[in-house]
């Protein structure tokens, strides 16, 4: 496990296991994955180090300013205020969307009783796009490689978290069933893609 990764394990699934209020539980999706083709050297090389400031993903709809989370005092990570359930939000202490490795995206997928700006996260496909601009004016895109519903007691840490060789980027927010007992849901849907192209605004 990379140093990453192993600091932000026990972030990672203190969000996971809050912060979810039921509207509809998400279907059950099954785990896709399509092969990463070659891409340009500019793309596999990655871009300087830029904020972002909005992602889009156009086949479901989600479209969503940034805003930075970084860890609280008690070593958990920040999330989006439950009360604004369609704000998405950046992982700080990662890669910024377009550096090599991978950017974390975290968004509800419902809170404040109402749907959340990734409630349609499961419905992603290998192909689909996924559109990220940064403070330099260059929108990062990327493509969906593989969409994963985990149980939150077997969080991919590494894997979602893990150095990798290219820009690479993970959606995250919870899934599967909601369990009334503890309010939250005891899955969660993964979105790994990886950058094909970058456009100057």
């Amino acid at each position: 496990m990379t140093r990453r990764a192993s600091v932000v394990l026990a972030a990672v699934l203190a969000f996971f296991l809050s912060g979810c209020d039921e509207v509809t539980p998400p279907r059950a999706t099954e785990q896709t994955e399509v092969p990463s083709s070659a891409a340009p050297d500019a793309v596999t090389r990655g871009l300087p180090k830029a904020d972002p400031v909005s992602i889009d993903v156009p086949v479901i709809e989600a479209r969503s300013s940034l805003i930075p989370l970084g860890l609280n005092a008690d070593n958990t990570i920040e999330v989006p205020p439950v009360t604004r359930p369609m704000q998405a939000g950046w992982y700080v202490h990662g890669p910024t969307p377009g550096e090599v490795g991978p950017s974390v995206i975290l968004g509800h997928v419902d809170g404040n009783q109402q749907k959340g700006i990734f409630f349609r996260l499961k419905e992603l496909a290998p192909g689909d796009k996924v559109s990220i601009a940064r403070k330099d004016g260059v929108t990062a895109e990327f493509a969906v490689t593989k969409v994963e519903r985990v149980a939150k007691e077997r969080f991919p840490t590494d894997a979602v978290y893990g150095d990798t060789t290219e820009p690479e980027l993970r959606l995250i927010t919870c899934g599967g069933v909601f369990d009334k007992a503890s309010r939250n849901y005891l899955d969660n849907v993964i979105v790994f893609a990886r950058m094909i192209s970058t456009r100057n605004a």
